[in-house]
């Protein structure tokens, strides 16, 4: 079907988690939905998920990032809403059946972030400092850098999250770059976490639009804000983390880039004090993208990852 016919569908339903960084990002899509679509109502509707509902667990115990999109990938397949809106970071690399990623619009600053109540950098927090973070994967990295850090459970939305540092419940607290920008807060930010230093988690910083497979017309209409290079980084990140078969639950980190045709994979898989720490990297062609992926993922296995994670899944 194509747009000539969009007034055949004069609604569109998006679905969107109710935190304020998502709706946010919900609302940047149904801008540009309105923009390239005038004629179609696009209506926000909010699906509060398992792991909004909890916020006083460590993900890793209660089942991972997949909390966070699994009601509105139900409300997708009950065709409740049209289409979902997720931080890319949060979806699970295997989608329900009859689901897809059917967009990938263009990445925002994927890095790190330090937020330090004293402004401090992350070399120049004192001894024994206390840090804030929800995330294994940031947790090994800043040990394996800082070992005499004291790392804290970090979670609530990311206005909660500032209000904590600055009462004085931690020395510095770790958000994503891309979070704070989009929210305009990136004036809280005491220092940007070089690659070198915090490799990022897969597809941080970008967004995912997840569809119906069989919905064409909600497919051509996205397709008009999908981003090339962010589709191909995010592939080869996607693919590395399908093959470790990766959760919350371990400390697996992946960061792609493209210059021109040449694509870049950072991997690491680390022990959740940081002290074993296995990194790697791999560079083909953009069009090997998903290969890549997984070929650096048995690169890491072979390297010593796979005892890290066979503590955590079982043989892998």
């Amino acid at each position: 079907m194509s747009l000539r016919t969009s007034q055949t569908r004069s609604t569109l339903i998006v679905g969107t988690r109710g935190s304020q960084l998502a709706l946010w990002q919900a609302d940047w899509v149904q801008r540009q939905l309105r923009a390239i679509a005038p004629d179609i109502a696009v209506i926000l509707k909010r699906i509060q998920t398992s792991g909004d509902k909890i916020q006083d667990v460590p993900l890793a115990k209660i089942g991972g990032k997949g909390l966070f999109v699994k009601e509105i990938e139900e409300a997708l397949l009950r065709r409740e809403i049209d289409l979902a809106v997720h931080s890319m970071k949060d979806v699970p690399s295997v989608l329900p059946e009859g689901l897809e990623i059917i967009c990938v619009p263009e990445r925002e600053d994927p890095r790190d972030a330090l937020i330090a109540r004293e402004g401090h950098s992350l070399e120049k927090l004192p001894v024994g400092g206390r840090v804030g973070t929800s995330s294994l994967r940031r947790q090994a990295q800043l040990l394996h850098v800082r070992p005499d850090l004291e790392i804290a459970v970090l979670r609530g939305n990311v206005d909660t999250r500032l209000r904590k540092v600055r009462e004085n419940h931690f020395d510095a607290i770790i958000l994503a770059a891309s979070g704070l920008k989009r929210l305009g807060w990136d004036q809280e930010v005491t220092e940007y976490l070089s690659v070198d230093v915090s490799l990022p988690a897969i597809g941080q910083g970008s967004l995912g639009l997840e569809g119906r497979k069989d919905d064409v017309f909600v497919r051509d209409l996205v397709a008009q804000f999908e981003h090339r290079p962010t589709r191909i980084t995010v592939t080869a990140e996607r693919a590395l983390l399908a093959r470790l078969e990766g959760g919350c639950q371990v400390p697996i980190a992946g960061y792609a880039t493209l210059q021109g045709d040449t694509l870049t994979l950072d991997g690491l898989v680390a022990s959740r004090d940081g002290k074993r720490y296995i990194r790697q990297s791999l560079t083909g062609s953009a069009g090997e993208a998903g290969f890549i992926g997984t070929r650096l993922a048995e690169q890491l296995l072979e390297g010593g990852a796979g005892p890290i994670l066979q503590e955590i899944y079982g043989p892998t």
